[in-house]
């Protein structure tokens, strides 16, 4: 299969992994052939890339981290959690996420043991949702990325479980922010951006006073919108002030954010995604966690389609550990011409890069 840009879908094009929604139930199969009406409501949607059918890259998949059930049963915790503080009195919310930890904490274990199983490099994007609400996904996302870097980083079995939670629950304190001001497709005014900015010190309030959760998860919350160079929030506060943890969830919370599908802008692909973190290395953010972050992710998609530096054009096919950015690319073309395919392996043939790469038809 291969990754396309929705935009550059072709009618009769067939669906090779299904789009679900944030709960996981199958809104659109596998199988199915995609008319120009379907393209367009998906393009509305906001859905970026999907994987299609094709004869010549049908060995081709996409690399998945953690199940579907795993999937489907953190998106049932985290939005039963945080749809009960919602709808609850502010008094109430730190004794209600009180009654969720354990919960948090057997689905934090239940992914470390799923990832650290996990051989390959580390990617989300086989998976295309549409999200009635964003924040329940970002936050699994969110998560997921963390723990790739906390292992990456070879951190201690302890603190990747506090590391989880607190990533999981970094965004709790969004639940009071209207939906029409999180995905408000324009800029923000400046009294919107204000408003979003409460979320850290709600989150932390939230947190701080749940008993059965160490303090860091409340800290994870306060300080992911912290940066380097003191230009975050909520405090400005500035390099080594900002704990670990906090420097952690600020990389993996830009990076899905960016990678994600929004109302307001196109899904960027992991590679280009990098290179707007690498520019905020030693300002925003920790060389470090961006070095350990690029090593632990895959930069290049199973079946998204590449130019090398050789002039050849082809499709990722395989991705290799410890060299992402030189994969397996299956070449499909060379001087304009279509040739009969076969893989090329970047790790074996140093001379050859990829120069450029976008999913296309």
């Amino acid at each position: 299969m291969k990754l396309v840009g929705t935009k550059y879908l072709a009618e009769g094009a067939i669906l090779a992994k299904p789009i679900h929604n944030e709960r996981g139930n199958i809104l659109v199969n596998s199988g199915v052939k995609l008319d120009k009406q379907l393209i367009q409501r998906l393009l509305q949607l906001g859905i970026a890339y999907l994987y299609i059918e094709d004869k010549l890259t049908d060995d081709i998949f996409p690399v998945s981290v953690i199940s579907d059930k795993l999937k489907r049963e953190a998106m049932k915790t985290i939005e039963a959690s945080f749809q009960e503080i919602k709808n609850s009195k502010s008094t109430d919310r730190s004794f209600i996420m009180e009654k969720s930890a354990p919960a948090f904490k057997a689905l934090i274990e239940k992914v470390l043991e799923e990832l650290k199983g996990h051989q390959e490099l580390f990617s989300i994007m086989s998976d295309v949702f549409l999200y009635d609400n964003y924040i329940f996904s970002h936050s699994l996302n969110v998560t997921l990325y963390s723990l790739a870097l906390g292992l990456e980083l070879k951190l201690p079995r302890k603190q990747l479980e506090d590391l989880g939670l607190g990533a999981i629950l970094h965004d709790v304190g969004k639940m009071d922010i209207p939906l029409e001001i999180l995905l408000k497709p324009g800029k923000l005014t400046f009294e919107e951006f204000t408003e979003i900015k409460k979320h850290a010190n709600a989150g932390f309030d939230i947190l701080r006073k749940v008993h059965n959760m160490p303090l860091i998860v409340a800290h994870c919350a306060y300080q992911h919108h912290e940066r380097l160079n003191g230009s975050g929030y909520p405090r400005g506060i500035n390099g080594e002030e900002i704990h670990l943890f906090g420097r952690i969830i600020a990389v993996a919370d830009v990076f899905d954010a960016i990678t994600s599908n929004r109302v307001y802008r196109q899904a960027m692909l992991p590679h280009e995604a990098l290179e707007i973190l690498y520019t905020g290395i030693d300002t925003l953010f920790d060389a470090k966690i961006v070095e350990a972050f690029r090593n632990a992710i895959i930069l290049y998609p199973n079946g998204v389609s590449v130019i090398l530096s050789s002039g050849e054009k082809g499709i990722v096919s395989k991705q290799n550990k410890g060299f992402n950015e030189r994969p397996v690319v299956r070449i499909m073309e060379r001087d304009g011409e279509k040739i009969n395919p076969y893989d090329l392996d970047l790790k074996e043939n140093l001379a050859i890069m990829i120069v450029e790469c976008e999913a296309i038809g």
